[in-house]
């Protein structure tokens, strides 16, 4: 298979840890070819396909001169067996025209995953809202009002942006209820931006789970992002610790009764976070720890992915 990726610059991979790395080391392994280039690669123009300014690559197994690439040429992306959507967050209005390109891609011929309009259905906070059986106590609003009544009631709350990432703009507010009204402006611009509000979950003690789902599968272990110090946000980019553990029960209930779902609309890849027993996003756009886990417990979470990318175009 003639795979490419579209993903965030080459030089700013760190291949230690990058899923993407991982996914692409593993396809080559099989003897497929790769091929990379950035959203803004991409073009559409009357009586064409669209194409992308696209380049081959060859990894090394190098650490610092990890790959070789041919010069960079237009292909249409109909002419790829796959295409593999890896561009990080934020999902802004460049990400989103990006889906539109692809998914004219796919009306020309081309196989997408995660498929355009799934990543576009799916925005990563408000997905948990059709699986509330499985969320925790949320409030989504624009209301300054709704939010302090929702912290009189449960005391304990998480405020959030629906277009964060990586932990950004987090905040708790205990019981005391200490800056809630500023921390509401800067979060819902005096009423013009809508904010998620949590239940705040002390389980976060012992990790925020990254459950990834695959082909529909949840992966067999879990990577627990735990926050340290006096830090509330577990997220790797914020300093949390991730540890990889087995699946528990709760879990793999979440994953199983999500993944069919997920997948029958295009979604091959998901990172479903779970704090104790409760959903708390799911991760669409390009989810990571396939590295973290399998450099601790040897499941290559790669492979499945390969596996499952190989079906899927099988079928």
């Amino acid at each position: 298979m003639h795979l490419l990726f579209v993903a965030d610059p080459l030089a700013s991979f760190k291949i230690y840890k990058d899923t993407t790395f991982a996914m692409m080391r593993e396809a080559q392994r099989r003897g497929h070819t790769l091929a990379t280039c950035e959203p803004k690669d991409m073009r559409w123009q009357t009586g064409e396909k669209v194409t992308a300014t696209a380049q081959r690559i060859r990894l090394t197994g190098d650490a610092t001169d990890w790959y070789t690439a041919e010069p960079a040429e237009r292909e249409q992306l109909c002419d790829f067996d796959a295409i593999v959507m890896r561009k990080d967050p934020p999902f802004d209005s460049e990400f989103f025209y990006s889906t539109h390109l692809l998914e004219q891609a796919e009306r020309e011929g081309a196989h997408v995953f995660n498929k355009p309009r799934a990543l576009r259905d799916h925005p990563e906070k408000l997905a948990i809202l059709e699986f509330a059986q499985f969320s925790g106590p949320t409030l989504v609003t624009r209301s300054a009002a709704d939010i302090k009544r929702f912290h009189a009631e449960h005391k304990d709350i998480i405020l959030k942006p629906l277009d964060g990432m990586g932990g950004m703009g987090i905040f708790r507010v205990k019981e005391d209820g200490l800056n809630l009204g500023s921390i509401t402006e800067t979060l819902n611009k005096d009423g013009a931006q809508s904010v998620m509000v949590q239940k705040f979950l002390p389980e976060i003690s012992l990790g925020d789970k990254r459950v990834l789902v695959i082909g529909g599968k949840p992966v067999p272990f879990s990577l627990a992002r735990i926050p340290q110090g006096s830090e509330v946000r577990g997220n790797l980019a914020a300093g949390g610790l991730g540890v990889a553990q087995p699946l528990s029960e709760r879990d793999r209930e979440i994953g199983e009764a999500l993944g069919p779902v997920l997948a029958a609309r295009g979604l091959l890849l998901a990172g479903v976070d779970v704090i104790g027993d409760y959903v708390t996003e799911i991760n669409v756009t390009s989810p990571t720890c396939f590295q973290e886990i399998f450099d601790q417990t040897g499941f290559d979470v790669a492979a499945m992915f390969v596996d499952a990318l190989e079906a899927a175009l099988k079928n």
